[in-house]
């Protein structure tokens, strides 16, 4: 087992994707048009308990599509959490809006609520909450907040398919919420994204923007009324999405399974830390990020990645800060104010490998070598 190599993260396919895809290739219906895509937006959307989806190219695409559609414009601000992928930001700035950042909680690494308000402006016009990890945030609080102030929810769920908070789907509890479907996700096509909503006027519009500002019931005379975006996926896309919406909650348990074993073999560790799951949530395990002590560990987390690496263990570190990236300086970002528990984060914590299939004695094998290099 020496020499084995263990990838961070592997797409795990187990279902009617060949069918599907061999279906596209033989009908020849391979592109944005064909009956997959539409099939795979109404099985996602059921999923989530929502009412429409749109899928789109990717999950940035999603966030993007969705903050123009609820009409976030330059000179709005956005709050998002300062612990996220980038893309979060991107997205905002896509639309000339600035994202504003809040510090996520110590335990829970997910948008610390308590920070919320006192970020608000006039110039605000929504709240970015991320599931990060596929741990739900307290979205309790954060509607409450919204409510209070009138502003927009988009909830970015691009790390958590299938997560649930007090019982009701992440994605459910926004204006609109966006997923990912890139190869390491729960759920995947690939490249992919899809904005889901239960507002009809949304979902018309994420449909319009998503193609070019195509008129959508009126004949295409290629005159365009409004600045469009080519978002869509393709038919094979479409297929493997439906795909895998069909074995969710196969995936999703999959994962959960995995991140328990890890947290019971890496319990008497001293100086190993995992995410605390969010109260009243369902934490659907993207990642397995753990976070390094050094006192109490004996060893660096650069020096656990190297040892690992050596061992055949594929890592990742966590993501850098937003407050710490000088594109978003460069666009005018305000990158003052502390964000402590943020680079706790980044200082600290990498991932382990998390692919859906990971066999039982891997994690094992895993969790030993991380034991035994803290001796």
């Amino acid at each position: 087992m020496e020499n084995k190599f263990i990838p961070v993260c592997n797409a795990y396919l187990n279902g009617n994707e060949k069918k599907y895809l061999l279906d596209c290739i033989n009908t020849g219906w391979i592109s944005s048009a064909g009956k997959y895509v539409k099939e795979f937006e109404q099985a996602f959307a059921k999923y989530c308990g929502c009412k429409y989806a749109v899928a789109v190219s990717n999950g940035t695409a999603a966030l993007h599509i969705a903050l123009v559609t609820l009409g976030i414009k330059k000179g709005d601000e956005v709050i998002v959490p300062s612990f996220t992928m980038i893309a979060c930001a991107f997205a905002i700035c896509y639309t000339g809006a600035k994202p504003v950042f809040v510090d996520v909680n110590e335990d829970t690494w997910t948008i610390d609520v308590t920070k919320i308000e006192e970020k608000i402006t006039s110039k605000t016009k929504a709240i970015m909450p991320v599931h990060i990890f596929g741990n739900p945030c307290d979205m309790t609080a954060i509607k409450k907040i919204a409510q209070k102030y009138k502003l927009h929810i988009v909830e970015d769920c691009a790390e958590a398919h299938g997560a649930e908070y007090k019982n009701k789907k992440a994605g459910s509890f926004s204006s609109i919420s966006a997923f990912s479907f890139f190869a390491n996700k729960n759920l995947t096509t690939g490249e992919g994204g899809i904005a889901v909503t239960n507002n009809k006027k949304y979902y018309d519009k994420l449909k319009y923007y998503r193609n070019m500002c195509y008129p959508l019931n009126k004949p295409r005379t290629y005159e365009h009324a409004d600045i469009g975006f080519n978002y869509r996926i393709t038919n094979m896309q479409g297929a493997v999405g439906l795909a895998q919406v069909e074995k969710a909650d196969y995936y999703r348990n999959l994962r959960i399974k995995n991140n328990n074993l890890y947290r019971t073999y890496l319990k008497n560790v001293p100086g190993i830390t995992f995410q605390q799951i969010q109260k009243s949530g369902l934490n659907v395990a993207w990642m397995n990020a753990i976070l390094i002590d050094k006192e109490k560990y004996g060893k660096t987390k650069e020096q656990l990645i190297k040892y690992l690496k050596d061992k055949g263990i594929d890592t990742r570190l966590l993501f850098t800060g937003l407050h710490k990236q000088e594109c978003l300086r460069k666009y005018g970002c305000n990158m003052s104010g502390q964000y402590k528990n943020t680079e706790k984060l980044t200082k600290q914590g990498l991932y382990l490998p998390s692919s859906s299939d990971l066999k039982k004695s891997d994690i094992k094998y895993i969790c030993n070598l991380i034991e035994q290099f803290a001796k």
